[in-house]
């Protein structure tokens, strides 16, 4: 599975080669045999985040989502449409999918998810670095508002601050690591309502930054240190030699877990501190 990818300094594996094409064919090829399923995992966490969100906001307005890392707007695919992981990896790699155009994919695509969205659906406003994934996810209709800016390096721009202003839940799978408190602080720094974080945080990647700048910003955070979410499987023993280690170096146990084979996560659930 490797091939000619690189290796971060912990040793995981880079996919940069699938994040930004025109359209998530290879993305979902790619990812398939590696069981990549932290999406899924998710999909019926955040969907009970938002009723416990939409409840304390006590109003008939849905909740506003930001997926940070949102991609090709897979976390709004099953958020907001009856779908599964497994139905998006059977229409991505599927022998009729491959031989569409782009335009002609993006066409099937507004008519694929049109027909199967949810009556309760939600806004969804995905922040990523990947324009074009971005662009494809806005152009099916997956997104309402999408922002292609890396806060790592860059302040938000007006309309993304903006767009945060309404957000009332946050949301991430799989970009922590690649995403810091700095990218926390400059969201949370816009925001004008109160606001929940739902993130699920890879075993191998320290998150008392990010964890500091919630506190800072009045929220609590919850984690159950005894529940976790598989992400996917290794690429290599390499990459499974490196995510123990870091595992090691947390003060955490891979028994079960990482040294079976997969990456694992925890879900931070982060909220306003009561007055």
């Amino acid at each position: 599975m490797n091939g000619a990818r690189t290796a971060t300094a912990a040793g995981k594996t880079r996919f940069d080669d699938i994040y930004d094409r025109p359209d998530p064919r290879a993305y979902f090829r790619t990812l398939a045999p590696l069981h990549y399923e932290i999406p899924q995992q998710a999909q019926n966490v955040f969907r009970r985040t938002l009723a416990q969100r939409s409840a304390v906001r006590g109003t008939r307005l849905p909740v506003t989502v930001l997926d940070l890392c949102c991609s090709y707007g897979i976390n709004a695919a099953l958020l907001n449409h009856d779908l599964t992981l497994a139905d998006l990896y059977a229409h991505y790699t599927s022998a009729e999918t491959a031989a569409l155009t782009r335009g002609e994919l993006i066409e099937a695509d507004k008519e694929f998810y049109a027909s199967r969205r949810r009556t309760d659906a939600v806004p969804v406003i995905g922040l990523d670095t990947a324009g074009n994934a971005t662009r494809y996810a806005l152009e099916v209709g997956l997104l309402d508002e999408a922002y292609a800016e890396n806060l790592e390096r860059h302040p938000p721009s007006d309309e993304l601050r903006r767009a945060v202003g309404r957000v009332g839940l946050i949301t991430v799978t799989g970009g922590i690591g690649y995403i810091t408190h700095r990218t926390f602080e400059a969201l949370l720094d816009a925001t004008r309502i109160p606001v929940w974080v739902s993130a699920f945080v890879l075993r191998t990647v320290p998150f008392k930054e990010i964890l500091a700048v919630l506190d800072a910003h009045g929220l609590a955070t919850d984690t159950d240190p005894e529940r976790t979410y598989p992400q996917r499987l290794f690429t290599d023993p390499a990459e499974q030699a490196g995510a123990v280690e870091q595992v090691l170096k947390a003060g955490e146990d891979p028994t079960g877990l990482e040294a079976e084979g997969r990456y694992y996560t925890r879900l931070h659930l982060s909220r306003p501190r009561p007055a």
